[in-house]
């Protein structure tokens, strides 16, 4: 992992169907776990914090020597995490204040809008005696509320898979991870950060699975004892599902009535921000080869799709040109009316769709690393990255190459991509003054794999 990486390029954090029996017997992950219903809309009681921090539970000042986790973690969260109780203390600050005011909320700390993810917003007959919102993103808001659970964990009696099916959530799963985590750093139909929110003051949305993951302060510790319980997948693996559930999401929203359309316009905040924002006066448009529009049009978002691209091109050419014609068709779709712009974002959602399920059971390794690493920089020397959250997308993507190239026994290659790679970190430090020549003299730097 590279220090950019681990410390997070600037504004990173700022952000804050295959059928079902199918798609799970492919994974062999949770065995259908990752279909959980996510922590905040579960049937089961959220306990509260207090309920892990005990010093012979969760909440000791250090590890434990030969304890099978760590005993630590509830000091981890709290301490470090900006899930903890940070999520929750940022909606008092003038910012926020400042946003609430916009979208005519009394006050963000009290409004469920906010609260649904900068807390464990369970519903209010969903908390138990000891539950306080004011403790942010919990352990419950994450883990599952724990009112079945707990009792057979602290048991020491029960395995994982006993926990799962008293509504532990299966944190350890790619899908199942993925779909929480963009529950809030993207959204989902009960909650969702739009442009209206945007416009009030909101910092952009930014996210992917694998980097988010690796930078988030770990609380846990993937040894032999966590492989003998839990399954794990790679990071690559973790990178292709994490993109493929973003777009699931993304066309979503653009498919749906209620969130696709906000009055006469589509619902700006699924297109690229700097399609529209930037100086007037500044020459600053550029074509992307792949999209076929001309200047002055809105455009879809397809950092996602631009990765997609590179893993199904590589996983299954014919899925991969498929998925190439379906984004250009997209992208012509909004020139075309409202009919068509949905129809092709449900076309790219059935795509979505058999990529998660490829993507889950395939084992990926060393002969994929140097494909998907050549693929990225094709695109790149290919003018594809020359918005900044393509060129984003692209750095994180590179960033889980290059981990899980170490992970695999590659460090030569690691090493060779890291040194560029934290050069490019440095070219996305300003979302507003990016530097787009930085960004691709630094990715040229890393050689291609013949």
């Amino acid at each position: 992992m590279t220090g950019k990486r681990q410390n997070g390029m600037g504004g990173l954090w700022s952000g804050f169907a295959i059928s079902i029996g199918i798609l799970a017997a492919m994974l062999g992950f949770g065995g259908g776990a990752w279909a959980q219903t996510t922590p905040q809309y579960g049937k089961d009681m959220h306990i509260g914090v207090t309920s892990c921090a005990g010093s012979t539970c969760h909440g000791a000042t250090s590890p434990w020597e030969n304890s099978t986790v760590l005993q630590n973690e509830y000091i981890t969260w709290s301490q470090k995490d900006p899930h903890g109780t940070k999520a929750y203390k940022v909606l008092l600050n003038d910012e926020s204040k400042r946003i609430a005011k916009n979208l005519g909320l009394a006050n963000a700390h009290e409004a469920d809008l906010c609260l649904d993810c900068h807390a464990d917003n369970a519903p209010k007959n969903k908390r138990g005696r000891f539950f306080q919102i004011s403790d942010g993103v919990g352990c419950e808001a994450c883990h599952g509320g724990a009112e079945r659970w707990l009792g057979i964990h602290v048991s020491g009696v029960a395995s994982h898979q006993d926990n799962i099916k008293a509504g532990l959530y299966a944190t350890e799963d790619p899908v199942a991870r993925a779909e929480l985590c963009l529950s809030c750093h993207f959204g989902d139909d009960k909650k969702f950060v739009t442009h209206q929110i945007m416009g009030a003051g909101h910092p952009r949305m930014s996210f992917e699975l694998d980097t988010f993951t690796a930078i988030q302060p770990a609380h846990y510790v993937v040894d032999k004892d966590y492989l003998k319980r839990k399954k794990v997948a790679n990071g690559i693996r973790t990178w292709a599902i994490g993109q493929a559930i973003a777009l699931k999401r993304r066309v979503d929203a653009a498919a749906s009535p209620d969130r696709g359309w906000d009055g006469l316009f589509p619902e700006l905040v699924l297109f690229d921000c700097q399609a529209c924002h930037h100086p007037l006066t500044a020459p600053t448009w550029q074509p992307r080869p792949s999209t076929g529009l001309s200047p002055g049009v809105v455009r879809f978002d397809d950092s996602n799709l631009l990765m997609l691209a590179v893993i199904a091109s590589h996983v299954d050419g014919e899925l991969g040109v498929t998925l190439k014609q379906q984004t250009k068709a997209l992208h012509g779709s909004v020139l075309k009316g409202a009919d068509a712009y949905k129809a092709a974002a449900n076309a790219l959602k059935q795509t979505a769709d058999t990529l998660v399920a490829k993507f889950a059971s395939r084992n990926f390794g060393k002969d994929d690393i140097a494909a998907l690493m050549n693929g990225v920089l094709a695109e790149a020397a290919a003018a594809e990255f020359s918005d900044y959250a393509g060129a984003e997308q692209a750095t994180m993507a590179l960033s889980a190459i290059s981990s899980a190239a170490r992970s695999m026994g590659m460090g030569d290659l690691a090493k060779a991509i890291d040194g560029p790679l934290n050069k490019a970190y440095d070219s996305l430090e300003k979302y507003d003054g990016w530097d787009y020549a930085g960004f691709r003299a630094a990715i040229s730097e890393i050689k291609p794999i013949n």
